[in-house]
């Protein structure tokens, strides 16, 4: 297994409470969406990329890390290039890869047992009226946040599986076995989940 997305360091990200992280994140998402004036939206880009950086994560690991997301991001622009302007997809791109990227600093910055604690914390209001059970919600922020680089590993593997034996690394031909091995891993976490009484009945 991988080890989790957090690395260590000394930067203020790092020493910024989780709260505050999450806090600054839904607001600058909110901005985000409440404007496509790329006089602001290009240097809140550079600013996110410089903020990734800055917690020592290292320009070859940060786009090992971001790539898949971000050309996601590239062909929803492409799409909006398409059915409405260019302007519109550099207001796209720019917006996404912004919070794409915040995201990343986020994740890099912050253990997953402190996201999951505060996330607790912070749904335990609304647990109390019925909404929400706390303690599963940030269950499963956890384990999509541990599981998802492994899930990107194991893609890596069975490409290049596909690579030394000579055949062609094409999408049905790689997604179906990397379901398989992800519907087994999630079954088996399920078990032990369950097995553990992590989660109330």
């Amino acid at each position: 297994m991988l080890n989790g997305l957090d690395i260590e360091g000394t930067s203020p990200l790092h020493r910024m409470p989780v709260r505050g992280k999450l806090i600054v994140l839904f607001v600058a998402a909110i901005v985000l969406f409440l404007t496509s004036d790329l006089r602001f939206l290009v240097p809140a880009l550079v600013l996110a990329a410089t903020i990734y950086l800055s917690t020592g994560v290292g320009l070859r690991e940060a786009a090992r890390r971001t790539r898949f997301v971000l050309f996601t991001v590239l062909l929803v622009a492409a799409a909006n290039y398409v059915f409405h302007s260019l302007h519109e997809a550099l207001a796209v791109f720019s917006r996404l890869s912004t919070l794409v990227l915040l995201a990343a600093a986020v994740t890099a910055t912050t253990g997953i047992s402190t996201f999951m604690d505060e996330i607790t914390r912070l749904l335990t209001p609304l647990e109390r009226f019925g909404f929400v059970r706390a303690a599963d919600v940030s269950l499963a922020v956890g384990l999509v946040i541990r599981f998802v680089p492994e899930i990107f590993a194991r893609y890596q593997d069975i490409a290049d599986a596909h690579r030394a034996r000579g055949l062609p690394v094409r999408p049905l031909s790689t997604l179906t076995p990397l379901i398989i091995l992800t519907l087994k891993d999630a079954d088996t976490i399920a078990m032990a989940i369950d097995a553990r009484g992590f989660r109330r009945h």
